[in-house]
C-alpha cells in the first residue's frame, strides 16, 4: 500500500490546483468519451433511429457527467468516492437491440421501441441495485482470483479495441494503412515519454499532449476535418422519458440478466481503481466501497432510464488513466463530471471530439488498456495459486478469450444465449463464479504426500 501511494502524485482525498484537476479531467474525458457515445451510435444506427441520434448522445454525454459526480462525491450510501466515469456497457448492446428489434417486429416505430427499451431498463436497475446490498455476502465466491480474472479479461479484451482503432477503426476503408499505424504509434510513443519524465506536470499531461499532437498531425495528413456545425443543435434539453414508457417481460428478462453481469464487471473495476488509488482491496473499508460502488452504478442506470440513455456502468479505461497521470483525487471526477455535462448540453462541443481519429485515439488508449489487464494480472499474483485456483484460472480465461478469438463459436446459438456469453468478460466472470462455488461447495481432500526417495528404497 505505501509503495503504491508513493506513487500517486495525487491521493483519493486530495485537492489538486483547478489546472492540475483541469488537465486530469480532460484527460480522462479524452479517453472515455468516444467509448460513451459509441454504443449509442452502435444502436441508433442499427435500430434505424436517425434523427433522434444526436439527441441521444447528448443524453448519454449528460448523464454521464451527472453518475460520474455522484461516484466521485458519494451521495450517502450511493457512489464510490472514487473516480469512476460512467457510460454504457458493450455488454447491453445485443440485449438492448434484441429488445428494440422485438419492438420493431411488431410493427412499433422508432418511438415506441425506445419507450420500451427505457421502460425495461429502467426496472433492470433495480436487480443491480439490490444486488449491491449483498456484496459482501458474495465474498465466498467473488474472491480476488475471480476479481483478477475479470479485470485481465476487461483489459485484454479492450486492448483489441484500441489496436482496431489504431489501424484506423471497425470498418475503416483504410484499415491497416501504414499512416494510421504511424500515427498510433507516434502517440503511443509521445506518451510513453513523457510518462517517463520526473516532472509532475509534464507527466500529467502527458496523454492531453500526446492526443494534441497526433491530433495535429492528423490534421496537417487530411486525416482529420472540422465537424458541420450548422448541423448540431444549440442546446439539448433533458426531458424525462421523452418517448414514453412502456414494459415487456419478453425484452426484460435479457435485459435483467446483462445488469447482474455487469454488477460482476463493475467489482472488477472498483477494485483495480481502488488498487491504483491506493486504497485497500480487501477488508470492510473494501466492501464498504464495493457496495457503495455498485449502488451507484445502479441508481446512475436508473437515472439513465429516466433521461431517455442506455444502462450506466463503471469505465475501465479511466483506471489506466489513474496509473499514468498518477493523480486518484476523487475532485478530479467533479470536474470530469462537468465537462461531459457541458459537452451533452452543447452538442458542438461533443461534435469537436468526434473528429478526432480512430488511430490517434487508439495510440492513446492501448497503453491504458494493458495497463487494466496487468492490474487483473497482479491481483491473481498476489493470490496463493493451488491446482483450484489454477484450475480456476485456466477455464476462465481459456472460455473467456475462446469467446473473442473466436466470435463465432455461438452463432447457431439462441440469441439470449449469444447476447450473454459472446461477450469475453460475461463468459470468463460467470465461468470463474461457478468454479469458484463448486470449491466452496466440495471440499477438497488432503492428499498425501509421495513418498521421497529415500522412504521409497527403504520400501
Amino acid at each position: 500500500m505505501e509503495q503504491r501511494n508513493s506513487e500517486l502524485i495525487y491521493g483519493l482525498d486530495d485537492r489538486p490546483s483547478v489546472k492540475a484537476a483541469s488537465y486530469a479531467a480532460l484527460q480522462h474525458v479524452l479517453a472515455s468519451f468516444v467509448g460513451i457515445i459509441t454504443p449509442t451510435l452502435i444502436i441508433g444506427g442499427v435500430l434505424g433511429l436517425g434523427e433522434h441520434i444526436p439527441y441521444l448522445i447528448s443524453m448519454a454525454l449528460m448523464v454521464s457527467g451527472v453518475g460520474t459526480f455522484i461516484q466521485a462525491k458519494r451521495v450517502g450510501p450511493v457512489g464510490a468516492g472514487m473516480i469512476c466515469v460512467q457510460g454504457t456497457s458493450f455488454a447491453f448492446l445485443g440485449s438492448v437491440l434484441g429488445a428494440g428489434f422485438l419492438v420493431k417486429a411488431n410493427g412499433g416505430g422508432p418511438d415506441e421501441m425506445l419507450a420500451t427499451i427505457f421502460g425495461v431498463c429502467f426496472f433492470g436497475a433495480f436487480i443491480e441495485i439490490l444486488l449491491s446490498r449483498f456484496i459482501d455476502k458474495l465474498k465466498v465466491v467473488i474472491t480476488p482470483v475471480v476479481t483478477g480474472i475479470v479485470i485481465t479479461t476487461i483489459g485484454i479484451s479492450l486492448i483489441k479495441v484500441g489496436v482496431t482503432d489504431i489501424a484506423g477503426g471497425f470498418g475503416a476503408e483504410d484499415f491497416g494503412a501504414p499512416s494510421n499505424l504511424m500515427l498510433g504509434a507516434i502517440v503511443l510513443g509521445i506518451i510513453v515519454a513523457l510518462n517517463l519524465s520526473q516532472n509532475i506536470m509534464v507527466r500529467l499531461s502527458s496523454i492531453l499532449i500526446g492526443l494534441s499532437i497526433g491530433w495535429a498531425i492528423a490534421i496537417t495528413m487530411g486525416k482529420a476535418s472540422m465537424p458541420d456545425f450548422a448541423s448540431q443543435p444549440l442546446l439539448s434539453i433533458p426531458v424525462p422519458f421523452k418517448y414514453g414508457f412502456a414494459f415487456d417481460w419478453q425484452a426484460f428478462l435479457p435485459i435483467a440478466f446483462i445488469y447482474l453481469i455487469t454488477a460482476i464487471e463493475s467489482t472488477g473495476d472498483l477494485t483495480a481503481n481502488s488498487m491504483f488509488s491506493g486504497q485497500p482491496i480487501q477488508g470492510p473499508k473494501y466492501i464498504k466501497r464495493l457496495k457503495a460502488g455498485v449502488l451507484g452504478d445502479g441508481v446512475n442506470s436508473l437515472i439513465a432510464a429516466v433521461f431517455n440513455t442506455f444502462p450506466n456502468t463503471t469505465f475501465s479505461q479511466n483506471n489506466g488513466v489513474i496509473h499514468f497521470t498518477g493523480i486518484a483525487s476523487r475532485y478530479i471526477g467533479y470536474f470530469i463530471a462537468g465537462i461531459l455535462f457541458l459537452l451533452g448540453m452543447f452538442p458542438v462541443l461533443g461534435a469537436v471530439l468526434m473528429t478526432i481519429p480512430k488511430p490517434v485515439l487508439g495510440g492513446a488508449t492501448l497503453v491504458m488498456f494493458g495497463t487494466v489487464a496487468a492490474a487483473g494480472i497482479k491481483i491473481i499474483a498476489n493470490e496463493e495459486l493451488d491446482r483450484r485456483r489454477i484450475m480456476t484460472i485456466a477455464i476462465s480465461f481459456g472460455l473467456g478469450l475462446g469467446v473473442m478469438l473466436v466470435p463465432d463459436l455461438l452463432k447457431e446459438a439462441p440469441k439470449l444465449v449469444q447476447s450473454i456469453f459472446g461477450s469475453p468478460v460475461t463468459m470468463s466472470g460467470i465461468a470463474a463464479l461457478i468454479i469458484t462455488g463448486l470449491m466452496a461447495i466440495i471440499p477438497e481432500k488432503s492428499e498425501k504426500p509421495l513418498p521421497s526417495n529415500t522412504q521409497a528404497s527403504e520400501a
